[in-house]
């Protein structure tokens, strides 16, 4: 599937040699409930790569115009290396997604006095933090987006998290400020007979060798828990 998209995104990378195309973004989501007004809207220079308002379909469990996998070729380059967060990628689909994803996930939002909004998650053993500047703005190329593995999932099975991270070993319970401490190393067991340790905490912008790169910023806000990030981005070539 994977190979699809660099073919794709390749036509993509030969344009933006010429001209700058934009991808814009308009994203909203209830954090906090069930709620019809969450939508994902983006468009690209990829044809066919783009999906209006798309939202969560209750009668088939999944989005309902497919942006889950239709918004895969704007994350990589040719070669298949990271060009995008990994982690705002799966911010996108908490809004194509029924409420339950958002609490199984521990989805948590803030906003600091200075302006700072952080979003933190973990999905699939994987934590996710991505930091806005003091306006607000998630930036690119470089902005505070970071990873790191704290546990693993089985099948449909909820989340196991290292108790390095959380006391009962639960999302529910991840303490953030403990995943997000470097002194505390990665390397270690999660559960005996599972192969998956914890990690160290990783950079989640995407990698510098790449061919390509996300430039501009997108507006975040966050107010009586919708989150809310529009704007758009511009592809250029390295």
């Amino acid at each position: 599937m994977k190979g699809k998209w660099l073919v794709l995104v390749l036509l993509m990378v030969g344009a933006v040699a010429g001209f700058a195309q934009d991808l814009t973004i308009d994203y909203q989501v209830n954090v906090a409930a069930d709620d019809p007004a969450n939508y994902f809207t983006f468009k690209g220079p990829i044809r066919y790569m783009m999906a209006e308002k798309d939202t969560f379909d209750a009668a088939t469990g999944a989005s309902k115009k497919n942006s889950t996998e239709m918004f895969m070729p704007y994350l990589y380059d040719v070669k298949g290396k990271q060009v995008f967060p990994t982690g705002l990628r799966g911010l996108f689909l908490f809004a194509v997604a029924p409420r339950n994803q958002r609490v199984l996930d521990n989805l948590t939002v803030s906003k600091a006095a200075n302006g700072v909004i952080t979003v933190q998650y973990v999905h699939r053993g994987i934590a996710y933090k991505l930091e806005t500047d003091p306006q607000g703005r998630f930036t690119f190329p470089k902005g505070n987006y970071v990873r790191r593995i704290i546990g693993f999932i089985q099948g449909e099975n909820p989340q196991v998290i290292s108790t390095d991270f959380s006391a009962d070993g639960t999302a529910a319970k991840v303490d953030w400020s403990k995943v997000w401490n470097a002194s505390i190393p990665g390397g270690k067991e999660i559960k005996a007979g599972v192969a998956t340790k914890t990690g160290t905490v990783t950079d989640d912008n995407g990698v510098d060798d790449a061919m390509f790169q996300w430039q501009g910023s997108l507006q975040v806000s966050f107010d009586r828990n919708i989150l809310k990030i529009s704007g758009g981005l511009n592809a250029v070539k390295k």
